[in-house]
């Protein structure tokens, strides 16, 4: 009798094991791809403020027009882009070409000085530090769920319900650097 109620509760206790690993899986797994949607919200509103500061660039610069033309290009394949990898790749484009949009500035005093380009760029640089955040708390919460996945015996439930790892958002060694630009 004694025998039979201890394998009751070994039972019982690698089943609510199972039942809790496979919530917590769940539950990171959804993290992720809310995560991911904060991400896209963020990478959306970026989309929207760069045709208005190219535009607002035209006016001064209109001779740069291979910059402006690099900066709508790499807007459109971060538009066109999905997954973790190809968006980090085409967001590299996009910071590369607005850091070279923005060094025109320094070159066309009344530009810099314009009230609208100022507050273009202002808002750019607000959104780029929500992805920054956005993009750091969904690399977190991929490590965790990677982590989860790969250890020991959570994996074995993992593997069973056939969770896969997920791709990290990252940046490029180019797109971290400073920008050079020639006159």
């Amino acid at each position: 009798m004694l025998a039979l109620i201890i394998i009751l509760v070994i039972v019982v206790l690698v089943g609510l094991y199972a039942v809790i690993s496979y919530n917590g899986l769940v539950s990171l797994r959804n993290r992720i791809e809310n995560a991911w949607a904060q991400i896209d919200v963020q990478l959306k509103r970026r989309y929207d403020l760069i045709p208005n500061l190219v535009e607002t660039v035209k006016g001064y610069a209109s001779h740069e027009r291979e910059t402006l033309d690099a900066v709508i290009e790499a807007r459109n394949a971060g538009m066109n882009a999905s997954g973790p990898h190809n968006q980090a790749e085409a967001e590299n484009q996009i910071t590369g070409a607005l850091k070279s949009l923005f060094a025109l500035s320094e070159a066309y005093p009344d530009l810099k000085a314009n009230q609208n380009f100022a507050q273009l760029q202002e808002e750019l640089t607000g959104t780029e530090g929500r992805i920054a955040y956005a993009r750091q708390f969904y690399n977190d919460t991929v490590y965790r769920y990677n982590t989860k996945i790969q250890s020991f015996p959570s994996n074995v439930l993992a593997n069973s319900f056939r969770f896969s790892e997920r791709e990290y958002f990252e940046a490029d060694d180019e797109s971290r650097g400073p920008t050079q630009v020639q006159f």
